[in-house]
């Protein structure tokens, strides 16, 4: 397989184009459009590795699907742990997220973004935020706050919260290593 130079890239990405995927690749590609109706931000560059992308994605697609978190309490933790990371397209994608399909406002969103202190009258809400700004500030849970979120959340919401914090750590992470820009476009786009 010969990548085209002229072909598009998602960062420092280049794409395959889906007729000279190799079959494992091929195989990934079907498996993400199918899980997640396309092949979104980082899952482009998950496919250099299918083995891996065969791991991670259906915890993408359980977070869209089958998640314990409301999609306002999903952006919420996700806009913390992407604004933490700088990755620029996860920021830029899950600010609209969180406003449109969240709806949340966009003076909370963007402060979620920037690392600014906001707060949510919805309870749940406000213990998602207070875990996730928590744990991305690498702070101990306190027992109070722990205790707060497990009455209003449970251990099964507590585990989406931290598992959706770990998510989104390697989504950010993936897309700053391929320095992918807030406006990327690619394959399928």
């Amino acid at each position: 397989m010969t990548h085209n130079p002229d072909f598009r890239t998602f960062g420092r990405y280049q794409e395959v184009p889906v007729a000279e995927m190799p079959a494992t690749m091929k195989e990934a590609y079907d498996t993400t459009t199918r899980l997640r109706g396309q092949v979104p931000g980082p899952h482009k560059i998950w496919l250099a590795n299918p083995a891996l992308s065969g791991t991670v994605v259906p915890i993408g697609a359980y977070y869209q699907t089958r998640s314990t978190l409301t999609k306002a309490e999903i952006e919420i933790a996700t806009n913390v742990v992407n604004g933490h990371w700088r990755a620029a397209y996860s920021n830029y994608e899950h600010e609209k997220i969180a406003e449109n399909a969240g709806g949340l406002p966009a003076d909370k969103v963007e402060a979620l973004i920037a690392g600014m202190p906001t707060h949510f009258e919805e309870p749940r809400q406000q213990v998602v935020y207070e875990l996730a700004v928590t744990l991305v500030s690498a702070r101990v849970v306190p027992l109070g706050l722990y205790h707060r979120a497990k009455a209003l959340l449970d251990d099964a919401g507590l585990v989406d919260v931290t598992m959706l914090l770990g998510w989104f750590t390697g989504v950010s992470l993936t897309l700053a290593a391929y320095d992918v820009p807030a406006n990327a476009t690619g394959l399928g786009q």
